[in-house]
C-alpha cells in the first residue's frame, strides 16, 4: 500500500497551564501582555519560544541525541571574531593579541561592522547577531592559518590606514570643538584630504569568508532562517517555521510577590548574640523587594512549511535524497522541541521549564491555520453551575477541539489529525464520543507526525 502524499504545512497548536511564572518580560521586568477580544491577556513571545526551541534542538543534536544528533546546526552570536582567534591560538599557535587583531580584520573587510574600537567591550563584536554555521569560527581561522604570510602583510597595511583615519577623525574633532564651526567658506578650502583607502582583501579570503558563515547544512538555519543585511553577496533563509505569539484564553491576573532574602551572616551573628541589643543589631531582611509572576493556560501555536526547509536544504548543497532525509529529522526534532522546550527565565525560582502541555494537536494542510479565533472571547471560568466554563484548562480544550471539527468539516485539506495529552482529566475528555472524532489519541510526541 502506497502512503499517501503529505501536505504542505504541518499545524501544530497547544494548550498548557503555567502557574506563578515569569517567562519573558519587558523592559521594566514586567509580565509582557496583549488585548484581545476586549480583554488583557498575559503573553508569551514568539521571539522567547523559536529561541528556547532552537537551542534546545541544537544542544541535543550537538550531545548526539534525538532525529537531529551529530548533525551539523548554527550558533548566533557577535563574536565570530573571538571564536575564530580562539581557533587560531589553540589549534595553529598563534599569540592572543595578532590572533584577535587579524580575525577582526578579516571578517571586518569582508563587509561585517564591528563595535568602536575605542571600546574594549564591544571593539572585537560585531554590530550585529550572525547566525551561522557552528564550525564557522574554526573554518576562518584555517583559511588564515593557511595563508598567514600574505594576511599578515595585508592585516598590516589595512591596520596602519585604518589607525591613521581615526588620529585624522580625532584631530579634526578636537580642533572644532576648540575653534567652533568654520565659515562655510572657509571649511571648503581648508577641508583635509580624504584618508587613504585601505588594502582590498584577497578574493580567496572574502570568498572564504563567506562560506564559512553561510547557512550550508546547519538544519537549524533551514529551519529557523536568518537575514543578514550587511552583507548583499551572502545568502539569506527564509525560515520554514512559523511562530505565533502565546496568549492566556482568558483575562490576565498578575500577582505582585513581595520577597525578603536572608543574610547568612546577620542571621549568625543574632543566632549567637550575647545581649538582645546585640540581637537587635542585626534584625530585619537582608534584600527586599517584587517580583512581577503570571499564571494561566496559554494557547500557543506554530507551523513547519515542509516545501520551504526542503528548498532551504537544497540550496544549502544537499543532494534531493539528503535533504529528504535531513528534512524528516529535522519535523521530528521541530515537532519534539515544540513540545518539550521552554524559555529559562526565572527557572530556578518557578520550576518554570518543567511544565507538560495540557493538549498538543498537530495536523496536515494545504496552507496554515491558526485557532487563535477559538478563544476571542475569553473563557469564563466562573462555575458551570453559575454559567461560566469551569476550569481554564478542560475549557480550552473543549473549545480548540471543537473548533478543529467545525473547521475540518468545511475544509477538504485537512487530515491526520492527532492530540497528546499529560493530564488525565484531559485523557478523559478525549474519549468522550463528541471530542473523540475530530483527532486520533497518540502517546507520544514522536506519533504526532505521520
Amino acid at each position: 500500500m502506497t502512503e499517501a502524499p503529505r501536505s504542505q504545512f504541518l499545524s501544530l497548536h497547544l494548550l498548557e497551564t503555567l502557574v506563578a511564572v515569569l517567562p519573558v518580560r519587558d523592559e521594566n521586568g514586567q509580565p509582557k501582555s496583549l488585548v484581545y477580544g476586549g480583554a488583557e491577556r498575559h503573553m508569551i513571545t514568539s521571539q522567547a519560544r523559536r529561541r528556547a526551541e532552537r537551542v534546545y534542538a541544537r544542544n541535543r543534536a550537538n550531545a548526539g541525541l534525538g532525529p537531529l544528533g551529530g548533525r551539523s546546526m548554527g550558533i548566533r552570536t557577535r563574536e565570530w571574531a573571538l571564536l575564530a582567534a580562539r581557533e587560531l591560538e589553540s589549534a595553529h599557535g598563534w599569540e592572543r593579541e595578532e590572533a584577535v587583531a587579524t580575525a577582526r580584520a578579516v571578517i571586518e573587510a569582508s563587509g561585517l561592522k564591528f563595535g568602536d574600537p575605542s571600546k574594549k567591550t564591544v571593539a572585537n563584536l560585531t554590530k550585529v547577531l550572525i547566525f551561522a554555521p557552528a564550525d564557522a569560527g574554526s573554518r576562518i581561522a584555517g583559511h588564515i592559518a593557511g595563508n598567514a604570510e600574505e594576511l599578515r602583510a595585508w592585516r598590516d597595511g589595512y591596520l596602519l590606514v585604518q589607525t591613521e583615519a581615526l588620529r585624522k577623525s580625532r584631530r579634526t574633532a578636537r580642533k572644532k570643538s576648540d575653534a567652533g564651526p568654520p565659515p562655510e567658506e572657509e571649511s571648503a578650502t581648508t577641508a583635509e584630504p580624504a584618508a587613504t583607502r585601505p588594502p582590498p582583501l584577497p578574493k580567496a579570503t572574502r570568498d572564504a569568508v563567506l562560506l564559512a558563515i553561510a547557512p550550508r547544512d546547519a538544519v537549524d538555519i533551514a529551519l529557523y532562517g536568518r537575514f543578514l543585511a550587511e552583507i548583499a553577496d551572502s545568502p539569506n533563509v527564509d525560515g520554514a517555521v512559523q511562530s505565533g505569539h502565546a496568549f492566556t484564553v482568558h483575562e490576565a491576573e498578575q500577582i505582585d510577590d513581595f520577597y525578603a532574602a536572608a543574610d547568612d551572616a546577620k542571621l549568625d551573628r543574632k543566632r549567637n548574640a550575647l545581649s538582645f541589643l546585640d540581637a537587635a543589631d542585626d534584625a530585619g531582611a537582608g534584600m527586599t523587594g517584587y517580583q512581577s509572576l503570571i499564571s494561566g493556560t496559554f494557547y500557543r501555536h506554530a507551523v513547519l512549511d515542509r516545501t520551504q526547509l526542503r528548498v532551504n536544504l537544497r540550496i544549502a548543497g544537499m543532494t534531493e535524497d539528503e535533504a529528504e532525509e535531513a528534512a524528516a529529522d529535522a519535523e521530528k526534532e521541530f515537532v519534539n522541541g515544540f513540545v518539550e522546550a521552554f524559555p529559562e527565565a526565572k527557572k530556578n525560582s518557578t520550576a518554570s521549564t518543567g511544565s507538560l502541555p495540557a493538549l498538543v494537536l498537530a495536523f496536515e494542510g494545504e496552507r496554515p491555520y491558526n485557532y487563535a479565533a477559538a478563544f476571542q472571547l475569553p473563557v469564563d471560568e466562573s462555575p458551570e453551575s453559575a454559567g461560566g466554563e469551569g476550569p481554564a484548562g478542560p475549557a480550552a480544550v473543549r473549545r480548540l477541539l471543537r473548533h478543529h471539527a467545525f473547521v475540518s468539516r468545511r475544509r477538504d485539506d485537512l487530515r491526520t489529525s492527532r492530540v497528546l495529552t499529560y493530564d488525565p482529566r484531559i485523557d478523559a475528555l478525549l474519549h468522550e464520543p463528541e471530542l473523540s472524532a475530530s483527532a486520533t489519541v497518540v502517546e507520544r510526541t514522536e506519533d504526532l507526525t505521520p
